[in-house]
């Protein structure tokens, strides 16, 4: 069965958990200012502004510079919100250095051993409060598919009450996620959670994503606003023209279509300010009328032209 996460919008911190990131813009959201109590600061202001509007399932990742550590600290100091669902990624290691510039910012790796290693880390920080763990990053060549090993002591995880659950990027998201569909241990599927790159630009994973929804699989969406590509000054005509229609802001136009998927559970918000995070959940009230749908549904991209337009983003 589905792993009752809470529905609709959800907040993940890889934009504030390290001062380099990929999304458009964010010179002017951060500023020079990227030192650790200052980004400690700015995520843990996003997280109470996050929680007093409801939010309830917050997404880090180990390779998110020292995003779990500003989690820890924000869940240890308000011992009221025990309702909250924690889910963190392992697959990749920080390298940046805390800096901006790096020659590489993370690096790659699903063995064992690295899970082995990113899980205890991870244990020593959210401890019992981790809900989720997933693979980062799955594609259809990852060893993560084919792993007996690692399977198996994801299964003895599962087993504790932690789900088990893996995310996907690049062009071929669809043939990782049905390929993840078929691992199983002792017979039974293994994963839990799926959590994918869906957007206006690249819905090719849409097919694929609904598969697993109904193979009981609980569906997380990120880079609902592609980076920054469909927000403010870099969205597409088309999304503007809507945006204009409804009154809200493009970044909620965004999440918005995506939030109309059927198989969509949670859709995380990787907002940088209180502002931006307050703008992106008016998207959970937004009514897209069909043809407004229609036409935001023309912007779809050829996946690898997306995801070779990804790449080429800059880490500022």
């Amino acid at each position: 069965m589905p792993l009752p996460l809470p529905e609709g919008l959800g907040l993940g911190l890889a934009a504030v958990g390290r001062p380099g990131y990929i999304n458009l813009g964010r010179d002017e959201d951060l500023g020079d200012d990227r030192g650790v109590d200052t980004l400690r600061a700015r995520t843990h202001a996003l997280l109470d502004a996050a929680y007093a509007a409801g939010v309830r399932y917050v997404d880090t990742a180990r390779s998110y510079g020292r995003a779990e550590e500003f989690l820890a600290d924000w869940l240890a100091a308000r011992p009221g919100s025990g309702d909250v669902t924690v889910g963190s990624k392992w697959g990749y290691t920080y390298t940046a250095g805390w800096t901006t510039d790096a020659e590489r910012h993370e690096v790659k790796d699903h063995g064992l051993a690295t899970y082995e290693r990113q899980r205890a880390e991870t244990d020593a920080l959210l401890g019992g409060r981790l809900g989720l763990y997933q693979i980062h990053s799955v594609t259809p060549d990852s060893p993560a598919l084919t792993d007996k090993d690692l399977h198996a002591r994801l299964a003895e995880l599962a087993a504790t009450g932690v789900a088990v659950g893996f995310s996907t990027s690049g062009p071929a998201q669809a043939d990782a996620i049905r390929a993840a569909l078929a691992v199983t241990v002792d017979g039974a599927p293994l994963f839990r959670t799926v959590q994918s790159t869906y957007n206006a630009l690249e819905t090719s994973a849409g097919p694929a994503l609904a598969e697993a929804h109904d193979a009981g699989l609980t569906v997380i969406v990120k880079e609902g606003m592609a980076n920054g590509r469909l927000a403010g000054p870099h969205a597409p005509a088309v999304l503007r023209a809507v945006a204009e229609e409804t009154g809200l802001g493009r970044d909620a136009v965004a999440l918005a279509l995506v939030l109309r998927q059927p198989w969509a559970r949670v859709v995380l918000s990787g907002a940088a300010t209180v502002a931006q995070l307050r703008s992106n959940l008016t998207a959970a009230s937004a009514r897209l009328d069909d043809d407004q749908a229609a036409r935001l549904g023309t912007l779809a991209e050829d996946p690898r032209a997306y995801w070779d337009q990804r790449a080429r983003l800059p880490w500022h």
